[in-house]
């Protein structure tokens, strides 16, 4: 379990690095670009809360970007999801733009078995966050919309 002591970024960082590489969690054009200094955009929020869902709620492996989906950390402009919606003159306010959001897999649990977990421990979870509803994937952002709730689902 990880300790409840108000930790610093710099601590967050630390004790994610031996669980994340940067590259699991920036789209392949940020770590091109950027490499190891590609923390830096990614809210100190969204990086503790992946802390206590990693250890302190599940304790199992987390996979964010893999082969064939490479968008489901931070997204970039030039990120083919990101780049469709301008290029369409739509407004794209993503957490994954904005490094507050990602979507992981948990090792053993489905997308469903996984939100229903998170669900159950919310009184763990740093911040408030959101979760994407009726997905194959956990979307989880850190975005807060005031409503006071520790989670609000929403459809993507």
């Amino acid at each position: 379990m990880i300790s409840t002591k108000k930790r610093t970024r710099e601590e967050i960082i630390a004790a994610l690095k031996p669980k994340f590489k940067i590259s699991e969690l920036v789209c392949d054009h940020t770590f091109k670009k950027w490499g190891e200094k590609s923390w830096q955009f990614l809210s100190t929020e969204l990086l503790e809360t992946l802390l206590v869902l990693r250890f302190d709620i599940f304790n199992v492996g987390m996979t964010v970007n893999k082969t064939g989906a490479q968008q489901r950390g931070l997204r970039c402009n030039i990120c083919p999801l990101v780049k469709e919606q301008t290029a369409k003159n739509q407004n794209y306010l993503s957490a994954h733009c904005t490094g507050n959001g990602v979507d992981v897999d948990f090792s053993g649990f489905t997308a469903a078995q996984a939100r229903a977990k998170i669900k159950e421990n919310a009184d763990k979870l740093p911040y408030p966050i959101r979760l994407e509803k009726d997905v194959t994937w956990v979307h989880i952002d850190v975005y807060n919309d005031g409503s006071g709730k520790k989670i609000v689902e929403f459809a993507g």
